[in-house]
């Protein structure tokens, strides 16, 4: 019984993992950001991993999803690969941990929103710190700066433009992948969940 649990477990993920992938390579630009940060909603069912799992699943979801877009799709060196995965991770680990200890609806909307919340304030330190001074190695600050300036002219320094673009973007994403994961959840759970007879 424990083994096919196990395989089961392990089926889901993968199940989930391959349509992140998919979901993930249909990303798209939108005209309140610059047109190099794309949006999708590949992390939904990284959430749906971490509801019906447990958080560990969700972020192997985030993880394989990653490895097969830098393998297939991948245009960033691996670096928005890296940002995407962690960004991912700190939005499904905490919102399977607190419905973990949580289990209702109230608990899963919760854990969405602390995670929303810690994915779009980590957004600015990992874009900071990690994906832009990588960027800036292929592409100049300056022309970096300039595509945000194209959409607000007043933007002043990269850290000013990851607080006014980047951190809403990112927590409006969250918000999103949350509404659309608390409208296939309930259809979805008894397959997640291996009772579907």
């Amino acid at each position: 019984m424990m083994v096919q649990s196990k395989t089961r477990k392990l089926s889901v993920t993968a199940m989930l993992a391959a349509v992140a992938t998919v979901l993930m390579f249909l990303d798209f630009s939108i005209p309140i950001v610059p047109s190099f940060i794309k949006l999708d909603v590949s992390e939904l069912p990284a959430l749906l991993a971490a509801y019906s799992l447990g958080p560990v699943s969700g972020v192997a979801v985030c993880l394989i999803k990653n490895l097969f877009n830098l393998l297939f799709h991948g245009s960033t060196g691996g670096v928005g690969e890296l940002c995407n995965f962690l960004l991912g991770a700190c939005f499904v680990f905490p919102a399977g941990y607190i419905y973990q200890h949580m289990k209702s609806r109230k608990g899963a909307l919760l854990g969405a929103l602390v995670g929303a919340v810690i994915m779009g304030i980590l957004s600015i330190p990992l874009n900071y710190y990690i994906t832009y001074p990588i960027y800036t190695k292929f592409m100049p600050i300056d022309a970096i700066l300039n595509m945000y300036r194209e959409i607000r002219p007043t933007s002043g320094g990269l850290l000013e433009c990851l607080i006014i673009f980047n951190a809403p973007f990112t927590l409006v994403k969250g918000l999103l992948t949350t509404a659309l994961c608390f409208l296939v959840y309930k259809p979805l759970s008894p397959i997640l969940h291996g009772n579907n007879r």
